[in-house]
């Protein structure tokens, strides 16, 4: 069995998992005509990737409520478009938890040999969907229901051991004088991130820029890039960009 055929397998399982609910190891061994020893491997590395729960026999869907899917806003969809355009062939990259960061993940589909490292099951499953295979890597760690990713010190511990080209990362505000902020009082995970990315890049909707949180997250002199939508005022273009930071501002396609 080749890798190629054995993704296209747990492709087709997880699809199956998350349109029944559950899915027997008997059955799903009948299916594909293979062992039931080859489909619990399936099901054991789905697992570790956070994308199912195995039980007894077989496995079952995650909770909705962790892997729902919103309709992403054009804006949103503007901003991802804009951030993979920095990505080349075979780059080394952490995608983020969150909305906007989750809406890259379509524009990956041609990007080549690319290594993915996410805290987040909703990045995980998209990219699993994805034909042109990217490696991906996940940190584990204890599950943040705020944030819908996982967090703390395992999470940390796993993003030390590698290093990276780059960080997509998205926020609850943007503080123009001080960087990005979050209602989160996790904010640890978020700057190992950083720490471990020769290029942060920061994705956030214009509506959200100069938002007061109290929790600041990542300061500016951390942040390579602030990538947003055309919809930002000049005068906070000007402030951001004073502090050393590139802007880009993804034009809104109606």
């Amino acid at each position: 069995m080749t890798k190629r055929n054995t993704q296209q397998r747990r492709h087709l399982i997880l699809s199956q998992v998350n349109e029944l609910g559950e899915v027997a190891v008997e059955t799903l061994a009948e299916q594909f005509q293979t062992s039931e020893v080859t489909i619990r491997k399936d099901l054991t590395a789905l697992e570790k990737s956070g994308l199912l729960l195995r039980r007894y026999g077989g496995a079952i869907a995650l909770p909705k409520e962790i892997v729902s899917d919103e309709i992403d806003s054009k804006r949103k969809v503007a901003i991802a478009k804009a951030a993979a355009a920095l990505i080349k062939d075979h780059n080394r990259i952490i995608i983020d938890s969150g909305r906007t960061t989750a809406a890259m993940i379509p524009e990956l589909a041609t990007k080549q040999g690319l290594v993915v490292m996410t805290n987040a099951i909703k990045v995980a499953t998209r990219l699993l969907a994805l034909e042109n295979e990217p490696t991906l890597l996940m940190t584990g760690g204890t599950w943040d229901p705020h944030s819908e990713s996982f967090q703390g010190q395992v999470a940390e511990n796993v993003l030390c051991s590698y290093d990276f080209d780059q960080l997509f990362i998205g926020a609850d505000g943007i503080d123009v004088a001080r960087g990005t902020t979050t209602f989160n009082e996790l904010v640890g995970l978020s700057q190992v991130m950083a720490k471990a990315a020769r290029e942060v890049i920061v994705l956030v909707e214009s509506e959200k820029i100069g938002r007061k949180i109290p929790n600041l997250e990542l300061p500016w002199q951390t942040v390579t890039t602030l990538i947003t939508d055309s919809g930002l005022a000049h005068d906070k273009r000007a402030a951001i960009e004073a502090c050393g930071v590139k802007l880009i501002c993804a034009e809104i396609i109606q």
